[in-house]
């Protein structure tokens, strides 16, 4: 009995563990986005500031958070493309270069989960 107990609790704190970790990749892709300096994220045609996307994609995320278990979820769920027309959203950086947001979101989540990583 005392063997299945523990067992439950160490899955238990694992699940929890998991779930933070989750939650802490999805805001450190938040922020990544919140903070590139002089980009632009295109949204279905219309340029938006960082900021202006970070919280959209925050909103889509509250909305979501029932079908969002991971990062990776987030990112195809709710940082990819337009849920209304299903059109990519693209981020054009500072040096001009545009890149669709799920792929420069994966790039920067492989960055997040490096050990020792500041996440920049």
């Amino acid at each position: 009995m005392k063997t299945i107990l523990a067992l439950l609790l160490c899955l238990l704190a694992a699940t929890i563990t998991s779930a933070a970790t989750q939650t802490d990749e999805i805001e450190g892709l938040l922020a990544y986005i919140k903070g590139l300096d002089q980009a632009t994220f295109i949204r279905n045609g219309t340029a938006y500031s960082p900021v202006q996307a970070e919280a959209h994609l925050r909103m889509k995320w509250n909305n979501a958070k029932g079908h969002v278990k991971t990062a990776e979820d987030f990112i195809e769920l709710c940082a990819s493309k337009s849920s209304m027309t299903g059109k990519s959203y693209l981020i054009r950086f500072a040096d001009g270069r545009t890149v669709e947001a799920g792929v420069a979101l994966k790039e920067q989540l492989g960055i997040l989960r490096k050990p020792n990583s500041s996440g920049s």
